[in-house]
């Protein structure tokens, strides 16, 4: 959340991924504290009563319990979240990016790689950030040539065993 726009109460959300859709269609939203993001365990939940379009890669909502400029000014710096199960149903072989954190990487010859930190969207297709056990950081392409199988119901992924793919101890 970047701000508050005008004195109603509406605040600015700056959008990240492929458009505002998901956002624009959850019918609520929740309020996470930045350094916790997801794991925020007490978040602000809030119904959405509108929302449009903003600036570019912004959009605006009214939240219902957020009366005036000042409620939304106090709400800046906040991430939003929306509830997964309000997200529509991807194709088959599309998944969230959500879907794929703190699933285990192995190769295709089983050897363990670590664990998804993070997802990086980098423009020509998303990054994996991976991380063993002793702390060692991998960066690996979510694209279907490097990442061969995902197996969300074991939450394991594959990936692809070549050269200068994965950093050697």
């Amino acid at each position: 959340m970047i701000g508050a726009h005008g004195l109603s109460g509406e605040i600015r959300v700056r959008v990240y991924g492929d458009g505002p859709e998901n956002l624009l269609e959850a019918g609520e939203i929740a309020l996470a504290d930045p350094e916790r993001g997801a794991e925020d365990p007490a978040p602000r939940h809030y119904e959405i009563e509108t929302g449009g379009a903003g600036r570019s890669s912004e959009v605006r909502l009214k939240l219902a319990g957020v009366a005036d400029r000042d409620a939304a000014a106090a709400l800046s710096g906040r991430l939003v979240t929306v509830p997964a199960e309000s997200l529509p149903e991807l194709p088959r072989d599309e998944f969230y990016g959500y879907q794929l954190i703190g699933c285990e990487v192995v190769t295709e010859a089983g050897e363990v790689v670590g664990r998804v930190q993070q997802i990086w969207e980098t423009g020509a297709h998303d990054v994996m950030l991976v991380r063993d056990e002793r702390g060692r950081r991998q960066l690996i392409p979510t694209a279907r040539e490097f990442l061969t199988d995902i197996d969300l119901t074991e939450g394991r992924l594959t990936v692809a065993t070549r050269p200068g793919l994965l950093e050697e101890d």
